[in-house]
């Protein structure tokens, strides 16, 4: 009876050592063993659906999971990055759109973002560089061909701008009025003579008739005037008297 059971025993643990060694034998170079896909689903709804926690926990789930693929990491990537940008949290996107773009080069939509991002920061020449990025790898990316005739625009205006910067409407060479002179002397009085000057000509040239035209003109006539025959008298603030005109002048142009 005992062998009998031995007999049994001694089959049973055969047949289960066979099993066993299934799976090992194909954890070792046998039968390739399946591999799970990230689902990274969770991470692009959330994301989509402006769910900052959703999209903060799902999204880590995948990219931080070394066994993500490449193309899914850098769409979980790419979608955090907009979440964020969204939100103002503008180093975190930047973060995610360039690790984005070490991954796979090519994507023009990715650099454009970025470059919106760094003009948010105030860094024109990475904007700059971003978008020319872009360009390069899609000639007829709208997006950025706008940004980037944008940003030369401004990058233009602003060199104009420093390049009269400090300097009046009219030529100090020639100025003989101590006024004048005294703008000439002050960079800020300066500054406020030629927006006083830019602005009364727009103001003038946007004008709904010849009248009004004139008008606006004797305005500034008899402002200018005003600042030659006061300038020096006691109690007069040519600083004052130059920023109320500007302040008019705006409410003019409907500012």
């Amino acid at each position: 009876m005992r062998a009998c059971v031995l007999i049994q025993w001694l089959g049973a643990a055969a047949l289960f050592g066979a099993l066993s060694v299934g799976p090992a034998h194909a954890a070792t170079g046998g039968e390739p063993v399946a591999v799970t896909p990230v689902d990274i689903a969770p991470c692009l709804a959330a994301a989509a659906a402006d769910d900052m926690d959703k999209a903060t926990s799902a999204c880590a789930d995948v990219i931080d999971n070394e066994k993500t693929a490449k193309p899914d990491l850098v769409k979980a990537l790419a979608a955090r990055a907009a979440l964020y940008a969204r939100h103002d949290q503008i180093d975190r996107a930047i973060a995610d759109d360039s690790r984005a773009l070490q991954l796979d080069p090519t994507l023009a939509d990715i650099f454009n973002a970025r470059g919106e991002l760094w003009l948010k920061k105030g860094d024109r020449p990475k904007a700059v560089h971003d978008f020319g990025a872009a360009l390069k790898l899609d000639p007829n990316h709208e997006k950025a061909k706008a940004n980037h005739k944008a940003i030369a625009r401004e990058l233009e205006r602003i060199g104009a701008q420093m390049a009269v910067a400090g300097k009046p409407s009219f030529n100090c060479a020639r100025v003989r009025r101590a006024v004048e002179k005294a703008i000439c002397a002050n960079r800020e009085l300066a500054d406020l003579d030629r927006e006083i000057y830019a602005l009364n000509a727009r103001v003038i040239r946007e004008a709904r008739g010849p009248t009004e035209a004139k008008v606006l003109q004797r305005e500034q006539d008899e402002f200018i005037a005003r600042r030659n025959a006061e300038f020096g008298r006691p109690g007069y603030d040519l600083k004052k008297a130059m920023q109320d005109r500007l302040q008019r002048l705006n409410g003019v142009d409907g500012y």
